[in-house]
Formats: C-alpha cells, sequence, structure tokens
C-alpha cells in the first residue's frame, strides 16, 4: 500500500476515530487531541502496518495504548505546594457545595459507626493501602481483608442510600 493510499484511508476513517475516542475521554475536547494524536502516530508508523490488515482495530490499538498513557502521566504528575494550600498543576478545581459538605459528614459519621474489625481494613483502604499492605499491617489474612472492605462497603452503601 503506498502512503498517498494510506492517508487517504486513514482521513476517511476520522469521524471514526473521532467518535471511537469520544468513549474513551467522554470529553469533545479530549477526544479531539486523542483523536489527532492517534492519526499523527498511525502516519509516522506507516511502515508498521502490514497490508491486507485490519485498520481499524489497529487504530483503535494504537488509540487504547496512547490513552491508557496518557493516564498514566497524569497520575504520575506531582502536586505543587504554595503557601496557601495544595493544588494540582492540571484538571479542574473541585467545586463543592454545602450539601457534600453536608454529606461528607455524613460518611465519616457512618464510616466512625462501623465495627471496628471491619473499620479498620476500610480506612486503610481508603488511605490507599493495598490489600497485601493492610494484611500485614493488621497481621491478618488477604482474604480477610477484601472481605471486610467489602462488607464495610456494602454497610455504607446501604446507608447512603436511605
Amino acid at each position: 500500500m503506498t502512503t498517498h493510499d494510506f492517508q487517504t484511508q486513514i482521513v476517511s476513517l476520522s469521524s471514526y476515530i473521532n467518535g471511537f475516542a469520544l468513549k474513551y475521554t467522554r470529553n469533545q475536547e479530549n477526544a479531539r487531541d486523542l483523536a489527532q494524536e492517534t492519526i499523527l502516530r498511525a502516519f509516522l508508523n506507516h511502515e508498521k502496518f502490514r497490508t491486507n490488515t485490519n485498520l481499524k482495530g489497529w487504530l483503535n490499538i494504537m488509540m487504547r495504548n496512547i490513552f491508557i498513557n496518557g493516564v498514566r502521566k497524569k497520575s504520575y504528575q506531582m502536586i505543587h505546594c504554595d503557601s496557601d494550600s495544595y493544588r494540582m498543576q492540571v484538571g479542574e478545581p473541585d467545586n463543592f457545595t454545602p450539601i457534600d459538605e453536608m454529606m461528607e459528614g455524613q460518611i465519616i459519621e457512618e464510616i466512625e459507626a462501623l465495627n471496628s474489625d471491619i473499620r479498620q481494613p476500610f480506612k486503610l483502604h481508603l488511605e490507599g493501602y493495598k490489600y497485601k499492605e493492610i494484611a500485614d499491617q493488621l497481621e491478618i489474612p488477604i482474604g480477610t481483608v477484601k472481605s471486610r472492605v467489602f462488607q464495610a462497603r456494602k454497610k455504607l452503601s446501604n446507608v447512603i442510600t436511605r
């Protein structure tokens, strides 16, 4: 396949690529960026595409990998500290309403009301510890940790949906 034919096929699939990117990002602007990045990478890696293979599938896999790598990069970004507060340098600011703050207080009360056997692993899980780390710290089997975290989630979801 010539470079011109390849580029023509890619351009003809641009609406498909944009639609698929929107499924990943759920944001029109980010979808356009993801689609453009995918098309650019496809053009740059033309020689890696094998003729008589599924072009849409190749583009989908490329887009998925670009999207996953972008998410990973964002998760490793540093938090900037200034004298006023901590804030992420990327993303939109959180907007809390009084109702959100009341619900947060209610959730904290409900967590504190849990049985200590369930509460302790759940709070550690909320802090970001992995199941194995919690099991080692509390000296209980990992299956017990998973079970207790699940029980806490179930109890809290029942309380909050009332």
